[in-house]
């Protein structure tokens, strides 16, 4: 049930997946850093985004960004300091 074993299969093939049968001894940490590498590169322009969101028109109601954004925060603390 698995297809037989492995054949031979010609060396001079390059493939940037590794070629036939790959299974590297350190996938789990070449996961992690990758994964750990988006999620820093998402959070650097998530906060530069909330930093440089600004709308021109406010919205009708609350929107998910308002918890976050720059604009907001700042609006909020001049209406509560007058």
């Amino acid at each position: 049930m698995g297809g037989g074993g492995r054949y031979p299969y010609p060396k001079q093939v390059w493939s940037p997946a590794g070629g036939w049968w790959v299974r590297p001894s350190n996938w789990k940490s070449n996961t992690f850093i990758a994964g750990m590498g988006i999620a820093g590169i998402t959070y650097l322009v998530w906060q530069f985004s909330a930093a440089h969101e600004h709308r021109y028109i406010m919205p009708a109601k609350d929107i998910p960004s308002m918890a976050w954004a720059k604009q907001f925060k700042t609006e909020q603390k001049d209406s509560k300091d007058s």
